[in-house]
This record gives C-alpha cells, sequence and structure tokens, in this order.
C-alpha cells in the first residue's frame, strides 16, 4: 500500500505563513499565527482533530452549517473528554429531507447561537491542527462559505480524508485481471460500511460528534491495517 497516495502534496507550513499576510480579520490572522506541523512529521507523532458536520443540505453555496461535532485523537487514543459539541443557528432555512436524516428540528436552532458567536471558540480548537474528515469538501468548503458569509473572509486548512483513503483502498483491492474476471468490484466507501470492514462498531449515523468519533476510529484502524505510523504527514494531507 505503499504508492496509494499519487497527488501532489500541499506544502502547509508554507500557505499558513503566506496567509497571515493576506488575512485582515483578527480570528483568521490568529488561526494563521498557529504552528502547522512539518510536512515530514510521522502520522504516529501527530495529534489530529476528528470533525464532522450537519448542514441544512449538500450545497455549500446555498445551505448552511447547524451542528459542528469535533474530537482530539492520536493513532493510539481518542480524548472523548476534549470532545466538542456546537448546535447553531442556520441562516438558511431548514430542509425536511434533511431534518428526517439528522433530526435537528426548528426547536432545536432556536435559541441556538449563530456560527459568528462561537466562531472564536471554533477555530481556537481547529487551530494548528490537522483535520480528519470523511469526504472533506463538506467540511472545507461549508466552513469557508460559512466564514465568507460572516466575515467576508474563507479559510483554508489541511484535512486527511478517510472516504478518499478507502477509496483508495478499495481501487487497489480489487485492480488486476484476476479480481475483473471474478467480477470484484470496490465496495461502499460510506463512513458506516467503511467502519464494517474493519470490525468497528456500528453507530447510529448523521449526529456531528458520533460521526466524528466514527472518522477517528476508521482512520486508526486504516493505518493499522493498511499503512505505518512512520508514514509522513505530507503523504496524506489535502
Amino acid at each position: 500500500m505503499k504508492r496509494l497516495f499519487q497527488a501532489p502534496s500541499i506544502d502547509w507550513p508554507y500557505k499558513y505563513q503566506s496567509k497571515r499576510n493576506v488575512v485582515t480579520h483578527p480570528l483568521l490572522q490568529s488561526f494563521y499565527q498557529s504552528e502547522m506541523t512539518d510536512g515530514n512529521t510521522p502520522i504516529g507523532d501527530i495529534e489530529f482533530i476528528a470533525m464532522d458536520f450537519e448542514t441544512t443540505g449538500l450545497d455549500s453555496d446555498k445551505d448552511d452549517i447547524i451542528t459542528i461535532g469535533i474530537v482530539p485523537f492520536t493513532l493510539n487514543r481518542i480524548y472523548l473528554n476534549r470532545a466538542k459539541h456546537w448546535i447553531v443557528r442556520p441562516r438558511q432555512k431548514l430542509d425536511e429531507n434533511s431534518v428526517v436524516i439528522h433530526g435537528i428540528t426548528h426547536s432545536d436552532i432556536i435559541d441556538a447561537p449563530d456560527l459568528s458567536e462561537i466562531m472564536e471558540e471554533v477555530l481556537a480548537e481547529l487551530s494548528g491542527k490537522i483535520m480528519v474528515v470523511h469526504y472533506r469538501h463538506i467540511e472545507r468548503e461549508f466552513l469557508d462559505k460559512a466564514l465568507k458569509l460572516r466575515i467576508g473572509e474563507g479559510i483554508e486548512f489541511p484535512v486527511v480524508d478517510t472516504m478518499e483513503i478507502e477509496s483508495l483502498i478499495q481501487k487497489r483491492t480489487t485492480n488486476g485481471l484476476w479480481n475483473k474476471l471474478r467480477g470484484r468490484k470496490p465496495e461502499s466507501v460510506r463512513l458506516g460500511q467503511s467502519r464494517t470492514r474493519y470490525g468497528l462498531p456500528a453507530y447510529t449515523p448523521h449526529h456531528a460528534l458520533t460521526d466524528a468519533v466514527a472518522t477517528a476510529e476508521l482512520f486508526q484502524a486504516q493505518i493499522a491495517y493498511h499503512y505505518n505510523p512512520l508514514l509522513t504527514i505530507r503523504t496524506l494531507w489535502r
């Protein structure tokens, strides 16, 4: 599995240094002042943040964040006592279809703060950290758009995408003529199905904190089964 990742690596420490010189909002200036992990650091030496959002829909251009769940972890431990979960009031109406999925109703958000009211706390938790998510386009794009809407500036940060990792693993393990002759195809890389392949327990989905914990556990399993803790983070972050 050593050659799974071929995408060019972003130099995130350099990007953070560059962003310090162009952002104007104090919260973003503080965020980019934090020291970012060197790309050559082994993943076994890093404390990550697993993160998950529930949203009003899937389009970051018209939908908004309603819950945020984060939990710090390493390859050997998940720090549940430091986990955080926020419910926020979106600036877009709740979609009935999304309510059925995540269970967050109008009564849950009516007294919730706007993201702008907790933004300082959220960014403080994320500062200097590498986020681990399952399908990076949700967390990365929604937080970027949410900040642009509220403070006029977006945000960039490094992520490790467990869905991308699992997709590459599936492609690698089902490649080859023999697998094609047998009709073997890549399996689902959804969070629940991916966890099942590693013998991880089934959790009730679509709760931001539960899904963050589930993502942390999945990443730990992926590394334990397919990689080495000495793998450098530049190989995985996007």
